[in-house]
């Protein structure tokens, strides 16, 4: 059955892949139709998130924020579809880095880095960096229950130089190339709901007691890695600039859970500045504390 969808969902794909970027957007306005008026995909979860992150807004903020959100949800969908096709040129045209000078300093200083970043614009298109360092890039990502899919996504990384390892596998990779002296960037997306645990650590995101991901902050420790934010912020429709901000270079001298809260603090000033552009589709607030 997996393979059989597999089989249904890849023609499509690759033919979303290979349209006109004005055509990709305008089959984004039909979807977008489908997805939000006809079945209404996670409405309710998205309108909730929202009124909870951002009360001080009327009803009527609110909904062109959520409607706005879908839009930019389909965009991306399809742009992630495009990333099977697009050429080199074109996503360095459409996604571009304002100060790369900074990452490529931390280069110079000899230690793998960890690159944290939020689920805002275009976090898929991040994988174009590898275009620009030397370092061996990585992305920490959730296998994906479709073996065929999985390997589909690990095959379009792989056209620009991206490695893909599973967030059980991050820790066993560190340690493999610190062992063998390769220096690695592993990208971090960390500002969505951890697993429900005893162990959980709680910080306000968005003015909300909220469990918050430290793996990133807690591994860049173990193994001495500088630590990188990138701010990613979408110019107009399919074009994006990121930019990046050093959270440390001394990462063992930083008292335990700071750096994951500077983190989560900047993807709540971005959020606050254009929030149409997070992704409000997760249940973020689902865990309670006791």
């Amino acid at each position: 059955m997996q393979y059989l969808v597999y089989l249904l969902l890849y023609p499509f794909l690759w033919l979303v892949s290979i349209l006109p970027f004005p055509l990709l957007y305008a089959l984004s306005d039909v979807i977008y139709f489908i997805v939000y008026h006809l079945i209404g995909y996670r409405k309710k979860t998205v309108r909730s998130n929202i009124a909870m992150a951002l009360p001080h807004l009327s009803d009527k903020e609110r909904l062109i924020i959520e409607k706005k959100s879908f839009h930019h949800l389909c965009d991306m969908f399809l742009e992630m579809a495009k990333t099977m096709t697009i050429s080199k040129k074109e996503i360095n045209k459409r996604f571009v880095y304002t100060n790369m000078e900074v990452y490529l300093d931390l280069e110079k200083e000899g230690k793998s880095i960890a690159l944290m970043c939020a689920h805002y614009a275009s976090y898929e298109w991040v994988l174009s960096m590898n275009h620009h360092i030397t370092y061996k890039g990585y992305g920490i990502y959730k296998k994906i229950a479709n073996p065929y899919f999985d390997k589909l996504v690990k095959d379009i990384r792989a056209r620009f130089k991206a490695y893909l390892v599973t967030t059980k596998e991050t820790a066993a990779t560190i340690e493999k190339n610190n062992k063998e002296g390769i220096l690695g960037l592993f990208g971090f997306a960390s500002d969505q709901t951890p697993r429900r645990s005893n162990r959980m650590y709680w910080y306000h995101f968005m003015g909300i007691e909220t469990p918050i991901h430290i793996g990133a902050e807690m591994l860049a420790k173990r193994f001495d890695m500088n630590v990188i934010y990138l701010k990613v912020k979408k110019v107009k429709r399919g074009y994006y600039e990121a930019s990046f901000e050093v959270l440390s270079k001394e990462v063992k001298s930083i008292p335990d859970f700071k750096l994951s809260e500077a983190f989560m603090d900047r993807v709540e000033q971005q959020v606050l500045e254009a929030p149409e552009y997070y992704l409000w589709t997760h249940k973020r607030w689902k865990h309670q504390k006791d």
